[in-house]
């Protein structure tokens, strides 16, 4: 099995920080290349959704899209293009869970809105490190990302009030909830600007509240 990975530096390095290698793949500089492997993964998919455009094209690869600010149903919709008619063609597509520090776990959070064969989806899956597979609704923010960033963005509404510090509540998340890391490691270990977007994402996809995006969490992102 021939699999490409285009990412960015971060995401190289998280993908490299897995709990479970990957069998061999090969890094690809543009996404254009797609063609030459049996398994292609985007992580970047959702901040460069036009790349869809050379995917849909492609009927033999199985393709695992970063889908955590959008969906691919909103990325066809975006680019003008039917997820549909891609379908009946043949194109073969997964969302998956691209932020980083859930790409490094054994469990692959993803989506199937092209109902991929699971047996298919499986054996790549497992191909790409990920012995665990969890196929969930394709929603904006998947579960466990939308989760997590909201997590954060209630923290960081907790310090903007003046009721804890940041280490304070990492602390308290780490003993009394027993998380793996507090949500400000956590906004770290994924990336501000991601936690940002993803949260972003979600109001405009939802208009609930509870993701809209605290003030100092928005000022630290822009600066």
């Amino acid at each position: 099995m021939k699999i490409g990975i285009l990412a960015s530096p971060a995401k190289q390095s998280a993908w490299m920080n897995k709990q479970t290698p990957a069998e061999l793949f090969s890094w690809v500089q543009d996404s254009e290349a797609h063609e030459n492997f049996d398994v292609f993964v985007d992580l970047d998919f959702d901040t460069h959704t036009e790349r869809i455009h050379h995917y849909a094209k492609n009927t033999q690869t199985l393709f695992f899209l970063g889908a955590v600010k959008c969906n691919l149903e909103w990325a066809f919709q975006q680019n003008n293009l039917s997820l549909g008619i891609a379908q009946e063609a043949g194109c073969k597509m997964i969302g998956i869970n691209n932020l980083c520090s859930f790409i490094e776990r054994n469990a692959l959070e993803y989506t199937n809105p092209m109902q991929v064969a699971t047996a298919e989806v499986l054996v790549a899956s497992t191909a790409l490190g990920y012995p665990q597979t969890e196929c969930v609704n394709s929603r904006v923010g998947l579960i466990t990302p939308r989760v997590v960033c909201m997590i954060i963005n209630e923290a960081f509404y907790t310090v903007q009030e003046g009721t804890a510090t940041e280490g304070d509540i990492d602390q308290a998340m780490k003993l009394g909830t027993n998380y793996p890391m507090g949500p400000f490691e956590w906004c770290d270990k994924i990336g501000l600007a991601d936690v940002y977007e993803t949260l972003e994402a979600l109001y405009q996809d939802t208009h609930d509240e509870r993701y809209k995006i605290c003030s100092l969490l928005k000022q630290r992102s822009l600066r």
